[in-house]
């Protein structure tokens, strides 16, 4: 039945639109031209499209447990080459969540079979801000500073990758920016992480060659 019920749900949807527009799902066929990358969580609370109140061909989208972008991942690193190489976002759009099961999940002394060499890219960023994160007392505190932290570090991740720095040379951009979900308040906080003072600190480990920084 509840499957049914979605399947119901569409046939709504689909008749909202075309009251609004009827030409809404032929200008769709066309061709999508978005702006926006958004990568998220896999998290069935967390939907792209709602939380940005954006429309069907507004934003491309890639979500997994945890919104990694890990370094050897073909999955993300197609999206990003397709959306930054072909689509030509301006904006590239990283978001994480308070509770969020995968970075509790990581935080863990368990094993989690195939999810844990996904998780060791949550472990490594703990890792990475070991120090920082350890002088947090609150457990909870502790916990939602791993969240921003991780959105952090995979915004990194795509400054790594070719794609994006020979876009940067030529266009200035896609524009990178990391925030987190609230889910008890429904806000996105920007964590104004920035990416260009990451870029000089990072540079002369992940230039691909002179010719793309």
């Amino acid at each position: 039945m509840e499957y049914k019920r979605l399947l119901e749900n569409n046939r709504v949807w689909v008749q909202k639109k075309l009251a609004q527009d009827k030409d809404f799902f032929e200008k769709l066929s066309k061709g999508q031209t978005p702006k926006h990358l958004f990568i998220g969580c896999s998290d069935s609370r967390v939907t792209a499209e709602e939380l940005l109140g954006a429309d069907a061909g507004e934003v491309f989208v890639h979500r997994n447990i945890a919104n990694l972008v890990p370094n050897n991942d073909n999955n993300s690193a197609s999206v990003i080459e397709y959306a930054v190489g072909h689509l030509e976002v301006r904006h590239i759009i990283v978001c994480g969540h308070y509770l969020c099961g995968g970075i509790a999940a990581a935080l863990e002394s368990k094993d989690l079979g195939i999810l844990n060499p996904w998780l060791r890219n949550i472990r490594d960023v703990y890792r990475l801000h070991f120090q920082e994160l350890n002088l947090i007392t609150n457990e909870r505190e502790r916990y939602n500073r791993l969240v921003e932290l991780n959105v952090q570090e995979q915004c990194i991740n795509v400054i790594k990758m070719a794609v994006w720095q020979k876009s940067f040379l030529k266009n200035g951009g896609p524009i990178i920016h990391g925030v987190v979900f609230d889910i008890k308040t429904g806000n996105l906080i920007d964590l104004n992480i920035d990416i260009n003072k990451i870029l000089k600190e990072v540079r002369n480990i992940y230039d691909l060659g002179t010719e793309l920084l």
